[in-house]
C-alpha cells in the first residue's frame, strides 16, 4: 500500500511539472544551459542545414523519435529539450533558432506552463512574447504551434487548457505569418475524454499513433510554406 501511495505521488508530481514551480524565473531558465550547450556544440561540428523547419519546444518535441520520417521530403531540425517552458524558447533564440534562419518554426510549448500553476493569461503573453521576439529578426518566418494536447494525467486542467488553446488560435488567425494546429480534438475520444491509446504509459507523451496523427495535421502547413 505504501508503495502504491508513493508511486502515485510521483506520477502527479510528474504530470504538473511541479520540480520547478518554487524556482525563480531566471533558476528556471539556468537549468537548461547544459542541454542548450549541447545543442551548440553539435551545430559546430555537425552544422545543420540552414532554412530547414525548426522543431522546437519542451519534450514533447525532443523524444519525436520520427520527426525526419514523419515529413519525408523535408529538411528539419529538432531543438526540443526536456520540460520547458514558452519563456525557454525565447530566451535562447539566438543560440537555438536564429542561427539556422529557419523557413517555418514548429513550436509546441505552454502544456508544461500551465502545469507549474501559470494562467491562461499569463501562457498567452508568453507566446506573444516569443512570436514578438521571433518576428523582430525573422519577420517572414511563419510560426506554427502545434495546440496543448489532451495528456491523460494534465486533463483535469481542461478548463486552462481549452481557453489557452482557443486564445493562442485567435491570435494566430489574424496574422499570414501564424497558424495554430489543432491536435487536441483528434486526439479525444467520443465522450470527450483523452484517448489513453495515443498516449505512452506515462499518459503525459504521444507514442507514435499519437505522433502520426500530429505529423498528419502540421504536415499540410508545412507544404503551404514551401509553396509561397
Amino acid at each position: 500500500m505504501k508503495i502504491r501511495i508513493v508511486l502515485t505521488a510521483f506520477l502527479t508530481l510528474f504530470c504538473l511539472g511541479s520540480d520547478a514551480t518554487d524556482l525563480p524565473a531566471k533558476s528556471q531558465v539556468s537549468r537548461w544551459e547544459p542541454a542548450i550547450q549541447r545543442f551548440v556544440h553539435r551545430d559546430h561540428t555537425n552544422p545543420p542545414p540552414q532554412h530547414a523547419v525548426l522543431f522546437i519546444g519542451s519534450s514533447a518535441i525532443r523524444i519525436w523519435k520520427n520527426l525526419a520520417s514523419d515529413f519525408p521530403g523535408i529538411s528539419v531540425i529538432n531543438r526540443g529539450f526536456g520540460g520547458s517552458e514558452i519563456h525557454d524558447s525565447t530566451y535562447y533564440a539566438d543560440k537555438i533558432i536564429f542561427p539556422y534562419h529557419p523557413r517555418a518554426i514548429v513550436f509546441f510549448a505552454g502544456a508544461n506552463d500551465l502545469a507549474r500553476g501559470k494562467s491562461p493569461d499569463e501562457v498567452v503573453a508568453e507566446y506573444q512574447s516569443f512570436v514578438d521576439t521571433i518576428h523582430a529578426k525573422l519577420p517572414d518566418t511563419p510560426i506554427i504551434y502545434i495546440s496543448i494536447d489532451p495528456s491523460p494525467c494534465r486533463w483535469a486542467n481542461k478548463a486552462n487548457i481549452l481557453e489557452t488553446n482557443r486564445r493562442i488560435a485567435a491570435i494566430a488567425e489574424k496574422s499570414r505569418n501564424l497558424a495554430f494546429v489543432n491536435i487536441l480534438s483528434p486526439m479525444l475520444d467520443a465522450n470527450g475524454n483523452p484517448r489513453e491509446d495515443l498516449f505512452l504509459k506515462d499518459r503525459l507523451h504521444p507514442d507514435e499513433k499519437g505522433y502520426r496523427i500530429w505529423a498528419s495535421l502540421i504536415r499540410p502547413y508545412l507544404q503551404q510554406t514551401s509553396s509561397n
